[in-house]
């Protein structure tokens, strides 16, 4: 049921002075949206709050499979990443108690972090612009994903320190980094003498009336009315808990009122006072470029129309979304504990049925250019990054260009396409550039390989990085490379051009030259990770 907003009365105002039959009409499409979860499930609470008033709460399928424990709205669930937001608003509240500055250097708070010769300000930690490596990301190289073990700040200050290079100077490009938010945390507790959850805790938590909302900072902690964590495996559930101590990235524990109260209390200046949101909500630039998506703990983008501050989260198998929509003053909050929960998708599902008729005022992406068979082929291809090394193939088929492995192209014009989120492929002649809410990539033709068992013969050997703490072994294996990393990993290793493989649990693997053509090093790119040098023994 489309629901007709006027634009001259609020949403709240409406449905109050609206037939209960509309409110309950909206509870029965919410309700469908999570139908899935049932009572040998995990699931979702949900919540909706309209001009800053809470409207909807509720709570589907099972907090706890061993005890028979339903979710309801005030279970609790580890927030992901929707937590950055609250450890950013902790950092502008000490710097708007003078104790910092944005600006600041980061090392003047942190100096474990090692000095690349280049500015790299706290500003830059918060909005995922340092270059600094995902230390989780780093722990998975070395064969210890994230939650494999007990990693503490601790860890993440000795991950950093090991540090040589970065993924791209400071400020000059976008690559989401965990790290940097565990620095803020730590920033946090250095300049406030506090520790992170009780600087949260005196200034945000109490105030806005947040009871239920502490952090996971000990995992061992018992925490009352927390719902566990699952992954589906092969179509069966099975515990997946964050046991980690480190936080401010994510380990927010909290419900959907507490985050609602979040949202409605800083829209409307109750924290931080008059123009936080607005610092908040200051988007990364890059010199030459247009404002990015992101700001601090917060992206910016629109839905179908609608301005919308928005973030994911995601931690072992909890999943969490929480979306704002400044006008009309929606927002919606989506906990689930489930790796399968799909948080993001049922928040917008939800947030679409607040928003109306709205939302139609902008229609999706769609194709405006017939492609010729000529046009085709000038796109069709393989590139690859000129910043990472990343790797991106493009074909054709009945219905048009498309991702290999991959959805399809919507062709604007015969060298520029969008994809059905948005985003853009612009091309021109070898060269192609990639364009998000958050960065600009350029991309460059390249020829795929199927190199001899000769060639292959090359890359064989040991590869050692102190960044890393690892050492990887190539071996040939008839027609094939395989890496090898202790205890018992091995990894085949499939060609993509030119002394590049991936592989899938490491990424993209290029093999490195010297001027004399000898493979010397090797590096390893992932999203988070670009060019970790390992050199050959």
């Amino acid at each position: 049921m489309s629901l007709r907003i006027p634009s001259a009365f609020g949403l709240a105002t409406l449905l109050l002075v609206a037939p209960a039959t509309r409110a309950a009409d909206l509870t029965s499409q919410v309700d469908a949206a999570f139908s899935a979860f049932g009572p040998t499930t995990p699931g979702c609470a949900v919540g909706v709050a309209l001009d800053g008033v809470t409207t909807l709460t509720r709570g589907f399928g099972m907090a706890d499979l061993e005890r028979d424990v339903p979710i309801g709205p005030d279970t609790i669930f580890e927030a992901g990443s929707v937590t950055k937001q609250f450890t950013a608003a902790a950092v502008l509240m000490l710097a708007r108690d003078g104790k910092l500055s944005l600006d600041d250097a980061a090392r003047r708070y942190v100096p474990e972090v090692p000095d690349y010769g280049m500015p790299l300000t706290i500003r830059h930690l918060l909005n995922h612009t340092s270059g600094l490596r995902d230390w989780g990301a780093l722990e998975g190289v070395a064969g210890w994903p994230r939650t494999t073990r007990v990693n503490t700040h601790a860890h993440v200050l000795e991950v950093v320190k090991r540090q040589r290079a970065l993924n791209f100077t400071p400020g000059t490009h976008w690559s989401y980094s965990n790290t940097g938010y565990n620095l803020a945390a730590i920033i946090v507790q250095r300049v406030s003498g506090q520790s992170l959850a009780d600087f949260t805790r005196a200034r945000i938590f109490e105030p806005l009336g947040m009871t239920r909302t502490s952090w996971r900072d000990d995992h061992t902690r018992i925490v009352k009315g927390r719902a566990q964590a699952y992954d589906l495996v092969d179509g069966v559930f099975h515990l997946e808990m964050p046991f980690e101590n480190v936080h401010g990235n994510g380990g927010l524990l909290t419900t959907v009122g507490d985050l609602l109260a979040w949202t409605s209390s800083i829209a409307a200046g109750k924290i931080g006072g008059p123009g936080f949101l607005a610092e908040m909500e200051k988007a990364v630039s890059f010199s030459g470029d247009p404002t990015r998506g992101y700001g601090l703990g917060l992206m910016m983008d629109t839905r179908r129309g609608v301005r919308q501050l928005d973030h994911s989260g995601s931690t072992a198998g909890y999943r969490a979304h929480l979306a704002t929509y400044p006008d009309p003053r929606v927002s919606v909050a989506v906990l689930c504990n489930g790796s399968n929960g799909g948080a993001t998708t049922r928040a917008y599902q939800v947030a679409d049925l607040y928003l109306g008729e709205r939302t139609s005022l902008a229609p999706p992406p769609a194709v405006t250019h017939t492609l010729t068979s000529e046009e085709t082929a000038r796109v069709e291809g393989l590139y690859r990054s000129t910043l990472s090394g990343a790797f991106v193939s493009f074909i054709h088929d009945k219905n048009g260009v498309r991702v290999e492995g991959g959805g399809a192209l919507l062709a604007q014009s015969p060298t520029r396409f969008l994809t059905p989120g948005g985003q853009s492929w612009e091309f021109e002649g070898d060269r192609a550039r990639y364009t998000d809410r958050y960065d600009v990539v350029p991309y460059v033709r390249v020829a795929p390989v199927t190199p001899s068992a000769a060639d292959l013969a090359e890359f064989v050997g040991n590869y050692a990085s102190s960044e890393a703490g690892l050492t990887l072994g190539v071996i040939a294996d008839g027609d094939a490379l395989i890496v090898t990393r202790t205890p018992d990993t091995r990894m085949r290793l499939r060609p993509v051009y030119k002394d590049a493989f991936y592989a899938d649990q490491l990424g993209v693997i290029v093999f490195r030259r010297d001027a004399g053509g000898k493979v010397v090093a090797l590096s390893v790119s992932q999203e988070r990770i670009w060019d970790l040098r390992f050199e050959k023994k």
